[in-house]
């Protein structure tokens, strides 16, 4: 239990540091030396000292809340996001404030505005396709309000973005149907006014031409990253195109409804149809066949965002700390997927 009777003033004294540097190491500021922090900590530790959070407030003038802005984002992927912030948050002594909005709404931003400065938070994550809004991101700069925004376009300065680079990751998922032996393949893209939606579209068929293969206009539909637009899309390329060997969704939510028309039509997958998806979330490895997939590792890249939004917040007019700032997608292979038969 936490020692109440222990004062950050004497850690300080045992430490022999200011008050300020025992500050900068509970708030992980980057400006503290590595033997300072560890023989701070190892004091904490060693007293059991917690300083308490409203106090620690009110003597920084920070509330140690941070925002987390998203707006249609993947139900089960935005369980990962918030596991990844919070991990972090837990760690450094923060707490997450989850604020949909609703970005189609022409006061969208006065709303994350007064949102913002109503929890009084000290800086916000934004997650696409809301942190493609350059208007938004011009917003809390004028507002002197840090962010760091989680795409798949590397559009920002770097302390103010965490990229995972879908292009070259739907290249990798290019060359599996290629190697499967794959030439009449459908493709199922989410909505195109997202940079996500053209990186992953554009990246999958420059590198199917590369070998020689084209996708037709009509095997190309836009869907609405849903399950719903899955299944609707799926069903106006099978009907459209009965030499489909082979269909590509933008997620994993439109590829799960593609594999319910499947099975709604008779279709046998992998064997007549291979079916694949985008993100690797909870359900993909859970449904049967299970979907390969692009694993972007959201987890990993909500704790990124979440590191490197404290680090800006504690840098104290310095240049914070600087950090990784692109992730890898990685492509997963399961059961969805197989080689053409010849006798489909």
């Amino acid at each position: 239990m936490q020692n109440k009777n222990i004062t950050i003033n004497d850690v300080a004294k045992l430490a022999g540091v200011s008050k300020r540097t025992v500050s900068r190491v509970i708030n992980r500021s980057p400006l503290v030396g590595e033997k300072t922090r560890e023989r701070v900590e190892s004091i904490i530790k060693d007293v059991n000292f917690s300083p308490d959070k409203q106090a620690r407030g009110l003597a920084s003038s920070k509330s140690y809340l941070l925002g987390l802005i998203y707006d249609n984002f993947d139900a089960l992927s935005i369980i990962q996001v918030q596991r990844g912030a919070i991990s972090v948050c837990t760690e450094l002594g923060y707490e997450l404030v989850v604020h949909p909005c609703e970005s189609s709404n022409d006061a969208f931003i006065e709303e994350c505005l007064n949102a913002i400065s109503g929890s009084k938070l000290d800086g916000v994550i934004i997650l696409p396709p809301v942190s493609e809004n350059k208007e938004l991101a011009a917003a809390l700069r004028e507002a002197n309000c840090p962010y760091v925004r989680i795409a798949s376009v590397d559009f920002d300065d770097t302390e103010n973005v965490v990229v995972s680079d879908e292009r070259e990751a739907m290249k990798g998922m290019a060359d599996h149907f290629v190697e499967l032996g794959h030439k009449e393949i459908g493709f199922i893209s989410g909505p195109l006014s997202f940079h996500s939606s053209r990186e992953r579209m554009e990246g999958f068929l420059s590198e199917l031409e590369k070998f020689g293969i084209t996708v037709a206009e009509e095997s190309i539909k836009e869907g609405k990253n849903s399950f719903e637009s899955g299944i609707a899309c799926a069903k106006e390329l099978l009907s459209k195109n009965k030499n489909l060997t082979a269909i590509i969704a933008n997620n994993d939510d439109m590829a799960a409804g593609v594999l319910r028309l499947a099975n709604d039509m008779g279709i046998d997958v992998p064997a007549q149809l291979s079916v694949a998806g985008f993100d690797d979330n909870l359900l993909a490895s859970r449904i049967i066949p299970s979907l390969t997939t692009i694993n972007r590792p959201i987890n990993n890249m909500a704790a990124l965002a979440t590191q490197k939004l404290i680090n800006k917040i504690q840098s104290e007019n310095s240049l914070p700390l600087t950090l990784n700032s692109e992730i890898k997608p990685k492509l997963i292979i399961r059961e969805s997927t197989d080689t053409m038969k010849e006798n489909k």
